[in-house]
């Protein structure tokens, strides 16, 4: 420590002169106080009380409070304060709920002066008026806070919270009547002194505890506090509503704030847990500290400015059983250690530098590469030289743009505008979907939504022009091709056919057939007409080329199937292949004769280019060999896909609509992670309601639960507009009934809708039949209302 600097500060003839040291206390220190003259300082804890004077070198115990032969609970301390008045004047704060004060002028060893026992939990803070000797605050676990006039036995006020317990309460040093207390909901509330009955003000601070307050030194309104959400938050209270003006994110929660004497913007914290150091922070440059002090082993409890007007000495304490005084001039400091560089893409695709202005000014005059059309645009913030960091931390940001076509996000917002998730049956979302897709040129897409289509939905809807729809011109393979093992067809299920092309000029295919079969002559390569009957999937060799593959109907697929034996032979002989065109009439005039069979009318026919075989499957073979959930593994694979390459909009969609199909194939932790990426995609593309229904519609656990937190209703009485209690309709505080319809006066429990100006309301069918035929409230307070 003989390293560290000695300080000297003036202040108005007395000198404050030091350097950085410590000592080593009997038991870890709750909380500490400095005296007026800041020659003093008294350190509290469960099993320690005592005073030490500030020294140029170090600290020397003046005093120990804890005296008598059996110690008692009232010197176990959660908090302390001396009085900035009287340097004879102390209060503590026992965690057995007893306000004790202490008289130093007393000639005995205990000082010990009144006792108020009040509270019936833990009393968390006490505070003194800054200004009026005899007034002492308290806040306790029990929700209540107690003023206490020192020349009197008993408390003069009781202030109610209605929390559960208050963290911190503190006197306004500007304003006389005024104190702000703290609370473990997360509320702030500002009391009137001479109004016990109701707080003046209340609003939510903190998402969570809030542990500490402190009011600005110089600037009246500013209040700032600190909660277990690691926020430091500043509060403008000069307006009607609190209005947030800063706001510190730290790395754990924060357990005390002080305000730093001569500095504005300049604030200290320390943390209740994992975080040992005391940090200075610029509200103004929130995101890395002004200054840190790093000398504690264990959490800081407490932490005190030595002297109301002198920036440069903090005093702390901590559960490592040290007390500290800390010079600023050897606190360090984090900017020296920051990474001055940043890189950021936008949303659309704009990527932002920020470096050194040295760095990007010299290099600001290059030209751009040929054939790049980013050129980057400056942006110098001008620079305060009155500020800290203006030597440090003064840099310059470049922005390359785009190609604004490259970068529309167009097709993201149209695409989750018109997807269909949920409502229809799943051939309707899918073939929907395809649609949108295709409209959107994204072509794979639209096929991938085809192609669910055919593996999920139920086969037979599938007819032969959708099925031939999503194969498309051109196409050389079938669905599901290769699936089947020729060696598995039993014969009696499928005829077998040998096909050939003809030598002759004519494209026309010849396709000979057994007795059992049916010969088409197909030229143009349409569809038979008028046949809303099912398909047959076919499965085969195909060699061909850019010419078109269509699929005929039957003619009857109710037809009765024979009863099926074991044939002799594993394949049915071929018959031999007659080159005779005079086959060709006969064959026609057989399929064209009224005594065709059933079973020789149920045949499948092409008309392909090259020759391949043929196989026909009947809808009970493809059902009871690839059930749909065959392919969850390559819709799996899909759906990676797609993620990996950012497009989480197709993947989260087809987890919506196949839902049960294919959740369990996808472990909880990816889809969570491609949903809270897709709602925050929409949710920065403003598009909310699509949010909420993708929310709503996850198959995800911990998504569904997103939009069912974190509302909270505030609802204020209609006739003193104070705000309403969750309990019942009546008003605590003028006994009327809250939610009265203008229009019938009559209780609303059912829908109530209120107009937000005057916040008259009442029945929904009410309000919009009076609205009708007049503008005006019908509460008659004059305001003109308007229902949308």
């Amino acid at each position: 420590m003989e390293k560290m600097a000695r300080v000297t500060t003036a202040l108005g003839g007395n000198a404050l002169t030091g350097r950085t040291m410590f000592c080593h206390l009997d038991a870890p220190a709750n909380a500490i106080s400095v005296c007026r003259d800041a020659a003093q300082v008294v350190v509290a804890g469960r099993n320690i009380f005592k005073i030490y004077s500030i020294e140029e070198e170090q600290f020397v115990e003046k005093l120990n409070l804890r005296v008598g032969r059996k110690p008692s609970l009232n010197f176990s301390c959660a908090d302390v304060v001396w009085h900035q008045m009287d340097e004879n004047l102390l209060a503590t704060a026992a965690t057995n709920g007893v306000v004790v004060t202490w008289n130093l002028g007393k000639p005995s060893r205990n000082k010990q002066d009144q006792l108020f026992t009040e509270h019936k939990r833990t009393v968390n803070k006490v505070c003194f008026h800054p200004t009026e000797v005899y007034m002492l605050l308290s806040g306790s676990q029990d929700g209540f806070m107690k003023c206490f006039d020192l020349r009197k036995k008993d408390s003069v006020s009781t202030f109610s919270g209605q929390s559960e317990s208050v963290r911190d309460v503190q006197f306004s040093i500007r304003d006389y009547f005024t104190f702000a207390a703290t609370f473990e909901n997360g509320n702030v509330q500002l009391w009137d002194i001479r109004r016990p009955d109701r707080y003046e003000r209340m609003f939510t601070a903190h998402n969570g505890p809030v542990f500490c307050c402190d009011w600005h030194p110089e600037d009246r309104g500013w209040l700032a506090t600190g909660g277990r959400d690691k926020m430091v938050k500043v509060w403008d209270m000069n307006t009607t509503r609190a209005k947030e003006i800063y706001c510190v994110q730290t790395i754990a929660s924060v357990a005390r704030v002080k305000w730093r004497p001569e500095c504005k913007h300049h604030i200290a914290t320390c943390s209740m847990m994992v975080d040992h150091n005391i940090y200075v922070w610029d509200v103004r440059r929130p995101f890395i500290p002004s200054a840190m002090f790093e000398e504690h082993k264990d959490v800081t409890t407490g932490i005190v400015w030595r002297h109301l007007h002198d920036p440069y000495f903090l005093l702390s304490g901590s559960k490592d059983s040290t007390l500290y005084q800390h010079i600023f001039k050897d606190a360090s400091q984090p900017i020296d250690r920051a990474n001055p560089e940043g890189l950021c893409y936008s949303l659309y695709g704009d990527l932002a530098f920020a470096a050194k202005e040295s760095l990007i000014s010299s290099d600001s005059n290059r030209k751009p590469y040929i054939g790049d059309r980013r050129h980057p645009i400056f942006f110098k913030r001008k620079l305060d030289p009155t500020e800290q960091f203006v030597y440090l931390a003064s840099s310059a940001l470049s922005v390359f743009e785009t190609d604004v076509e490259s970068g529309s996000m167009d097709w993201f917002v149209h695409t989750a505008k018109q997807y269909a998730l949920a409502g229809r049956p799943l051939a309707e979302l899918c073939d929907h979907n395809a649609k949108v897709a295709k409209g959107l040129d994204r072509n794979q897409v639209a096929q991938t939504w085809t192609m669910l289509r055919i593996i999920y939905s139920s086969l037979g809807t599938v007819s032969s022009t959708n099925l031939n729809h999503s194969m498309g011109k051109g196409s050389t393979a079938l669905p599901l091709m290769n699936s089947f093992n020729l060696k598995d067809i039993p014969a009696g299920l499928g005829s077998e056919s040998r096909l050939d092309r003809s030598k002759g000029e004519s494209r026309t295919e010849n396709i000979l057939m057994d007795s059992s079969s049916t010969l088409i002559n197909n030229e143009d390569n349409e569809e038979t007409e008028g046949s809303d009957v099912p398909a047959d999937y076919l499965l085969g060799d195909v060699e061909a080329d850019e010419d078109d593959l269509y699929m005929m109907d039957h003619e009857n697929p109710h037809a009765e199937e024979q009863e099926y034996s074991l044939p002799q032979e594993a394949f049915p002989l071929r018959h031999e292949i007659v080159d005779n065109p005079s086959a060709l009439d006969h064959l026609q005039d057989k399929a064209d004769s009224p005594h065709v069979s059933g079973n020789e009318a149920e045949t499948v026919s092409l008309t392909p280019v090259e020759s391949f075989s043929l196989i026909s499957i009947s809808h009970s073979l493809y059902e009871n060999r690839l059930p749909s959930d065959f392919f969850n593994p390559i819709v799996r694979d899909t759906l990676l896909f797609y993620a990996e390459q950012g497009d989480v909009q197709t993947a989260v969609s087809v987890l919506i609509v196949l839902g049960e199909r294919i959740r369990k194939e996808i472990d909880e932790q990816t889809q969570e992670h491609w949903y809270t990426s897709y709602i925050d995609l929409l949710q920065r593309f403003q598009l909310w309601n699509i949010s909420n229904e993708v929310i709503k519609l996850s198959t995800c656990r911990a998504i569904n639960c997103l939009n069912q937190a974190s509302t909270t209703l505030h609802i204020n009485c209609s006739n003193c507009k104070r705000p309403m209690s969750n309990r019942g309709w009546i008003c605590d505080r003028c006994r009327q009934c809250a939610s009265m319809c203008a229009v019938c006066h009559h209780v609303v429990k059912g829908l109530f809708v209120w107009c937000q100006g005057c916040s008259h309301g009442g029945h929904l069918q009410h309000i919009m039949k009076w609205l009708e035929t007049s503008s005006h409230c019908p509460a008659g307070c004059g305001h003109l209302c308007e229902y949308t």
